[in-house]
C-alpha cells in the first residue's frame, strides 16, 4: 500500500479536483509501467471481467510500486477472500461491483479492514513488506485504504441514500453499461433515462460529501463528465483505447470496418 499516493489522491478530490486514470484489462504489466510514466493518478487492475490471474495482477502492482499512481483492484464480487488477497499482494484499494445495499457497503468496508474495526486477517505478503514491517502497515491501512463500490444497478441507485451513509466510504464509482441493462436496455452503454438517472445519483452523492467516478467513452466524453461533476475520470480502458487508435487509423486509410461478437472478420464489399 502507498500511503503517500492514497493521501495524495484524496486531496485532490477534496479540492474538488480531477483525477485520471487507466483502467486495465490486458496482463502486461508495461500497461500499467506506461501509466505511471505519464503520471497517471490511477489504474483499475481489472480481476472482475477477463482473464487476469493473480500473478498478472501482482505483476501490474509492481509497476506501479514507489509511484504516486494509485493501484486499485477490482474484485470479481464482494467476498472477504479475494478483498483480503488484493490487499495482501499491493493494491492500494479494491473496486467492489454490484454493491446495492448499504450492508453490502458495511461488509466491504470491513473485509478491508483489520480488526477491531474489521474482520481482514493480517499476513507476511508484500503489503507488510513480507512481515518485516507489520506493525506500521497495521497501523496505517485502515484510516486509507481505498474501498470503492461501483453503482451499476437500479436498486442501488435506488438505495443511494442509504449507499452514502456508511463509514470508511468517500469514493463510488459509475457502471452506465451494467445500470442500463437493470433497467432493461442490455448491450446499452447508457438507454432511454439512464443518462439522466446517474447524474441524478451522482447529485446525491455529492451532496453528502462523497466523490464519483466514470469512464469516459471519448474525449469529447470526458471534457462532458468533468462539467457534469465526475472527478475520478477513466480515460479509458486498455483495449478500448488500443481499439480506439487503431480504427481511426485504419479510418484515415479507408479499412476501418466494425466489429462483431464472433471476433470473425468481416468481409470487404
Amino acid at each position: 500500500m502507498k500511503t503517500t499516493a492514497i493521501q495524495k489522491l484524496r486531496e485532490k478530490l477534496r479540492a474538488d479536483g480531477a483525477v485520471y486514470g487507466l483502467w486495465v484489462t490486458l496482463e502486461s504489466p508495461s500497461i500499467t509501467e506506461m501509466a505511471v510514466a505519464l503520471g497517471l493518478d490511477w489504474v483499475v487492475i481489472d480481476a472482475e471481467h477477463g482473464h487476469l490471474d493473480w500473478k498478472e495482477i501482482v505483476e501490474h502492482l509492481r509497476a506501479a510500486v514507489r509511484s504516486d499512481t494509485v493501484a486499485l483492484v477490482r474484485v470479481a464480487e464482494l467476498n472477504a477472500g479475494l478483498i483480503k488477497r488484493a490487499l495482501d499482494i499491493g493494491a492500494d484499494g479494491v473496486v467492489v461491483p454490484w454493491v446495492e445495499t448499504a450492508e453490502q457497503v458495511r461488509r466491504a468496508v470491513a473485509f478491508a479492514q483489520y480488526p477491531p474495526e474489521g474482520i481482514r486477517g493480517i499476513g507476511a505478503e508484500r503489503a507488510t513488506a513480507w512481515g518485516q514491517a507489520m506493525l506500521q502497515h497495521a497501523q496505517e491501512a485502515n484510516q486509507n485504504v481505498l474501498v470503492v463500490p461501483i453503482v451499476e444497478t437500479v436498486t442501488a441507485g435506488r438505495n443511494v441514500r442509504e449507499l452514502c451513509q456508511v463509514p470508511g466510504v468517500d469514493l463510488f464509482f459509475f457502471g452506465p453499461a451494467d445500470y442500463s441493462s437493470t433497467a432493461g436496455y442490455r448491450g446499452q452503454w447508457e438507454g432511454p433515462g439512464v443518462a439522466e438517472q446517474l447524474l441524478d445519483i451522482k447529485d446525491t452523492l455529492r451532496r453528502a460529501g462523497k466523490h464519483c467516478g466514470v469512464v469516459a467513452t471519448s474525449d469529447k466524453n470526458l471534457y462532458e463528465r468533468l462539467k457534469q461533476g465526475f472527478q475520478m475520470i477513466g480515460l479509458g480502458s486498455d483495449c478500448g483505447l488500443l481499439l480506439r487508435a487503431l480504427r481511426l487509423s485504419l479510418g484515415s486509410i479507408g479499412r476501418d470496418r466494425p466489429l462483431s461478437a464472433s471476433l470473425a472478420p468481416e468481409q470487404s464489399p
